[in-house]
Order: C-alpha cells, then sequence, then structure tokens
C-alpha cells in the first residue's frame, strides 16, 4: 500500500537478508509482514516474539537513527511506568541489502488491535485506557517541556495546516462547519502544566484482548504535552457511554475535555483527505471521530 510520495518499498526478502546480515541469532526465525493502517513503519513479525519496524518515508540516514534511538529511549521510559504491556526495544538496524535507513527492533505483544475488534462501547476498555492515562500522567517530566511541533502544544499554532486540511477537504467533509469548529477550538485556553504522555492514542495503536486493553503499541513518542492529548482516545475509540466513563475516571473538567476534542479534531482532519485513497480505513477512523465530536457540539 503506497501511502506516501517519498515512501520507501520494504519486502520480507529485504528483511530476511538484513537480519541474517546483522542479527544472525534470529536468522533462523520466520519473518512475517504484519497488515497495518500504520502510516509511519512498516512492520514485521520476526520469530513468535520480536518485530521489526522500518521506516516508510525516505529521510537521511544519520537524522533517522538520532530519531529512533529518542524513540527507543522514550519507549523504555514508558514501559517502567505503563500498568499494561508494550514493546521494549531491543535493538537497532543498519541501512543495508537495499534499505536506505536505519531500523529497529522491539519485543512483540499480542492482541487485536482495537479498530479491528468492534470494543467502542466497552465501558471495561474506557476504565483500562482511563488507568493508562493516569499512570503517565503521574510521571516524573524530569523538568521536561513540550518541544516538537506536533500535537501537544499550542492549538492555534496547527491553523495553517488546517487551512490545508479544509482546502483539501472540499468535497468529503462539511468544511464551513468544521472551520467553524475550529474557530472555537483553537482558542481554547491552557491552564495546566505538562505532563507525561503517549502522544498518539488512535485505535491502532491499542491491543485489546475480551474488550480489555491488553497492549499499547507506538510508545517512542512519549514525553510531556498538553494533558489533554491522551484524551483523543475517547474520540478515537469510544462511544458517548464509555466515553462518560473516561472522563469521569480522569476527572476531567469541561475546558480539559473540549481540548482533548480540538485535538482529535485536529487530528481527524488530517487523516481524512490524506488516506481517503491509499489508506481507506485510517481515513475512516479520521470520520467516524468528526462524526462523534460533531454529534457532541449538537
Amino acid at each position: 500500500m503506497i501511502m506516501h510520495d517519498d515512501q520507501v518499498d520494504v519486502t520480507a526478502e529485504t528483511v530476511a537478508t538484513l537480519i541474517r546480515e546483522q542479527f544472525p541469532q534470529w536468522s533462523g526465525k520466520a519473518i512475517r509482514r504484519l497488515p497495518s493502517t500504520g502510516t509511519v513503519n512498516a512492520i514485521f513479525r520476526v520469530g513468535n516474539d520480536l518485530s521489526a519496524r522500518f521506516p516508510l518515508r525516505l529521510a537521511d540516514a544519520a537524522e533517522t537513527l538520532a530519531f529512533l534511538e529518542k524513540e527507543a529511549r522514550a519507549s523504555a521510559e514508558l514501559a517502567q511506568v505503563s500498568p499494561f504491556p508494550v514493546p521494549e526495544p531491543v535493538a537497532l538496524g543498519r541501512p543495508g541489502a537495499g534499505y536506505p535507513m536505519p531500523w529497529s527492533v522491539q519485543t512483540w505483544l499480542p492482541g487485536t488491535v482495537a479498530s479491528d475488534a468492534g470494543v467502542s462501547g466497552s465501558e471495561a476498555l474506557a476504565e483500562d485506557l482511563a488507568k493508562f492515562i493516569a499512570a503517565l500522567r503521574e510521571a516524573d517530566t524530569r523538568g521536561r517541556l513540550f518541544g516538537c511541533e506536533g500535537r501537544g502544544g499550542v492549538l492555534a499554532h496547527h491553523d495553517e495546516w488546517l487551512a490545508k486540511c479544509f482546502a483539501e477537504s472540499e468535497g468529503l467533509l462539511d468544511v464551513p462547519r468544521m472551520r467553524q469548529l475550529w474557530r472555537h477550538f483553537r482558542e481554547l485556553p491552557r491552564t495546566r502544566a505538562d505532563v507525561m504522555s503517549h502522544g498518539d492514542l488512535i485505535p491502532g495503536n491499542v491491543l485489546v484482548s475480551g474488550g480489555r486493553l491488553s497492549g499499547v503499541l507506538d510508545t517512542g513518542g512519549f514525553g510531556p504535552a498538553d494533558p489533554a492529548l491522551d484524551l483523543v482516545s475517547a474520540w478515537h475509540l469510544l462511544r458517548e457511554g464509555p466515553r462518560q466513563v473516561l472522563r469521569r475516571a480522569l476527572n476531567c473538567d469541561d475546558l480539559e475535555w473540549e481540548r482533548g476534542k480540538a485535538w482529535a479534531f485536529e487530528q481527524a482532519m488530517g487523516v481524512v483527505w490524506y488516506y481517503v485513497e491509499s489508506n481507506p480505513t485510517m481515513s475512516a477512523m479520521g470520520r467516524r471521530t468528526l462524526d462523534r465530536i460533531l454529534e457532541s457540539a449538537e
């Protein structure tokens, strides 16, 4: 599935060659590419206990290595505080066999991704998500502050991106209504200090079993951010009833709840148009989130 103009192709044969050359201790393990709606990495299962992640978008090798090292540190830190299983970093691979960038190896987690499990009505999942978010919020920021350009800082800093999203969404969404919502969201004030956050609690990063949270993926973005950021999970994953269970469990006031909705809106507006043809599942997630936000506004 080609999702990006600068996407790098990765095959199971390439992965097998890289492992044989760089990690011969795993060369006897079966290599299987995993079907995924993920947009950042191609994921391969290595045997029964490992997964290899290959960045999809072409980038400078040195910059990619620095990014993967940062991700590994963040993932290891999150693993120390998470009350639920998360992948742990194992190794970093080098470019080779025609693949031009570094890549990473993590432990494998069993479970079904939430987007495939039909758990939006689960109050137990809502309680588990709240427990996970609360544990991260309690982690020590060690004086660190939000310091990137992505979600989790100042809402109004995303005006330019949203303008592009509105332009690209003509014919896909009720753009005048979406513009009206953003005018409201971008003005919401920030009153609380940064807390530690997962940063991307979308269905594809949430594993479930029996209607409960069984693990959380893509933990390399763990870091300080707006306390409302992880509330995107309420809108991406849950219907109204369970959503309110999560809100009560985290004791969110009206402002924090609205800011969480705002971050979910910002994310959903981007994925609807960008992946409408290349990743329909991701695009549909964005539409579903926007529908929930519109329903709550009414």
